[in-house]
């Protein structure tokens, strides 16, 4: 006789531990598994969580003769709402044992939320914002995740596709090695670009790292929200939501992959965000800064053998002028002097044809899939 599921809304203390536990019992010995920071995760509960106040949030948990198996985010992205006109409920941080009625359990319980919220579609997982894990893992289950991917068992899509729910939209990753041929060509265009449009590359050697982001912070998020607004899943950011991610972030840049093109006003006006690869240093600790994971992650940081794109933006109006050379000639300068092994694209949507093509200059492998859900309820 089967015993019953119980949903649970998470309210307690005790109870937003569990929720954030419940990952790392599943993944315990998964080697390709990276966890979230503990302290980040915890934060997702409180006022200090900079989405509070254009999103939100119900968290259930499933369980089942006294043993957690599951849980479930729902969002109320207010912001992509009102933009898009739409009424829909973000799922995300879904993770559960391989048993279908646990994830009928927890989606029975958000599309139920979702409805007493006025709402008519559920889609996910995306997060509160395109700077959170998004995307449900559906190709690459023998590669080491990255610190902003999301990493799940392959029975996960079964478990969702038997609610009831389809494909939207997936995301592609790539893994981005030195070309095997030296493309001259590229570093001529990329100084070409630079002189004509009267651009720079900031020099990130000449201030400390608080500095530098302090400095052009404001020019970031300005082109990210220019170059991005038309992407699936994406918002604005609101000054609060801003600080929040530079808190987060500030620890595991590193300001050489971080690279800035301004004009000669110093207006931001092309980005690469880039994160040392440095998900291993946080899988014994379960994501937990120990001063021994501490010691791990700093290390990572300073000398990575990966790096991985998180952002890249040209804005508009420099698109058609040869400014993404800069950003590529760049990265083919790291690759070459043997100072990492690769890059990793992370989440590239498969409909951006425009950043797929780029990926032509390097020795480019597709071994990653996300792909995200869409639900009429």
């Amino acid at each position: 006789m089967s015993v019953a599921i119980n949903i649970i809304e998470v309210k307690t203390k005790k109870q937003q531990r569990e929720f954030v536990k419940l990952p790392l019992r599943l993944y315990k010995d998964c080697p390709y598994y990276v966890p979230a920071f503990w302290g980040d995760e915890m934060k997702i509960f409180t006022n200090a969580n900079a989405y509070r106040d254009t999103c939100k949030s119900v968290f259930y948990l499933a369980v089942r003769d006294g043993k957690t198996v599951g849980r479930i985010q729902g969002i109320i992205q207010r912001q992509s709402n009102e933009l898009h006109a739409e009424k829909r409920v973000r799922f995300t941080r879904f993770d559960a044992e391989n048993d279908s009625a646990i994830s009928k359990a927890l989606f029975d319980a958000l599309e139920a939320w979702g409805k007493s919220q006025g709402m008519d579609t559920v889609c996910g997982p995306l997060g509160y914002s395109d700077l959170e894990r998004e995307g449900l893992l559906v190709e690459g289950f023998d590669k080491l995740a990255t610190f902003v991917e999301q990493y799940n068992y392959e029975y996960y899509a079964a478990l969702i596709e038997d609610c009831g729910y389809e494909k939207e939209i997936d995301w592609l990753g790539f893994s981005l090695k030195s070309p095997k041929e030296k493309n001259e060509m590229l570093g001529r265009v990329a100084e070409r670009a630079l002189e004509l449009s009267k651009l720079h590359v900031v020099d990130a050697s000449t201030m400390s790292k608080k500095a530098y982001i302090e400095k052009y912070k404001d020019g970031f998020f300005e082109c990210l929200d220019k170059c991005y607004s038309h992407l699936y899943g994406t918002v604005p950011f609101t000054e609060s939501m801003k600080d929040q991610v530079v808190e987060e972030f500030m620890l595991i840049l590193n300001k050489k992959y971080l690279i800035i093109i301004c004009d000669e006003n110093d207006k931001v006006v092309s980005f690469a965000l880039c994160f040392p690869g440095f998900g291993e240093a946080l899988q014994k600790s379960g994501g937990r800064m120990t001063p021994p994971a501490l010691l791990r992650l700093l290390k990572a940081i300073k000398s990575p053998r990966v790096v991985d794109l998180g952002l890249v933006a040209v804005l508009p109006e420099y698109q058609s002028a040869g400014v993404n050379a800069v950003m590529l000639h760049k990265m083919t300068e790291y690759l070459e002097s043997g100072e990492i092994d690769h890059f990793e694209t992370n989440l590239n949507l498969e409909t951006n044809t425009q950043v797929l093509a780029q990926w032509k200059y390097f020795d480019a492998t597709q071994h990653k899939r996300h792909r995200s859900y869409i639900k009429k309820i």
